[in-house]
């Protein structure tokens, strides 16, 4: 019988990660109703959901168990490049559907029942749909905590991710790019991708930047897209802060 090698490295590793997810915290279930308000949801802002996994919250769930269909739930979310990967709460019953789904278990409170994304401009809806949540949640961000600094432009399609504090960008944002920060947000120049600080629920995060351009800009899981934000500052200097669970533009000589 042949030994292992013993420098032979192993195929992988098992290691913790610290990943931002997004919770739909559904009340009852119904087909035609859920595909038309994710579709809807979707609309507003397009790239802040394609390929993003999803956890099902049912803590709030008041239907029937019997009305319950994960396998619609899922195909409905994929036919959007949305992932589901699991589900948080309910009781057995509904767990034991969930399992059957191959879906994973997540147990209830387990993680910040922070506010749902909400977008803020006039005639956009505030329904309590999609929230993002991280797996480990970090309710403050420390201000010992480093900031992660880039100097290089951020190209459309990259993302730029600070899991443990603020995010600087010494350089533009361009287009379909994406950038994301446990803390806050400074983009030195123009700001055109998307913007996501808190992503953990720090609800006092916020976003820096000289030039507003932004397709989508989100604090704490609350967030406007380009429509709303062309109402105010847009293409000036401006932070955007969280107020009474709103989204608030401020140029930055009157900060």
């Amino acid at each position: 019988m042949s030994e292992t090698a013993p420098d032979l490295k192993q195929c992988f590793q098992l290691k913790s990660a610290n990943v931002s997810m997004t919770a739909l915290e559904l009340y009852f279930y119904d087909e035609t109703d859920f595909e038309s308000t994710l579709r809807d949801k979707i609309s507003q802002a397009p790239g802040f959901f394609r390929d993003i996994p999803l956890i099902i919250s049912l803590e709030k769930y008041e239907g029937l168990t019997s009305e319950l269909d994960f396998f619609k739930i899922i195909g409905s979310c994929r036919r959007h490049n949305i992932h589901v990967i699991g589900v948080r709460g309910g009781d057995d019953d509904q767990r034991r559907l969930a399992r059957g789904a191959s879906l994973a278990l997540f147990p209830a409170g387990s993680q910040r029942n922070g506010p749902a994304p909400q977008a803020d401009g006039p005639g956009q809806p505030a329904t309590s749909t999609a929230e993002p949540e991280p797996v480990t949640v970090a309710e403050t961000v420390s201000a010992a905590t480093p900031a992660r600094i880039i100097s290089q432009p951020v190209r459309s399609g990259q993302q730029v991710y600070a899991p443990e504090g603020d995010l600087i960008i010494l350089a533009p944002v361009q287009a379909g790019a994406e950038v994301l920060a446990a803390g806050n947000i400074h983009v030195y120049g123009p700001l055109r991708g998307r913007a996501l600080a808190g992503i953990h629920g720090a609800e006092s995060a916020r976003v820096f930047c000289q030039s507003l351009e932004a397709e989508l800009v989100s604090i704490a899981g609350h967030y406007k897209i380009s429509e709303d934000l062309q109402d105010n500052g847009w293409k000036s200097a401006v932070q955007i802060q969280l107020r009474d669970d709103m989204l608030v533009v401020t140029p930055l000589d009157r900060a």
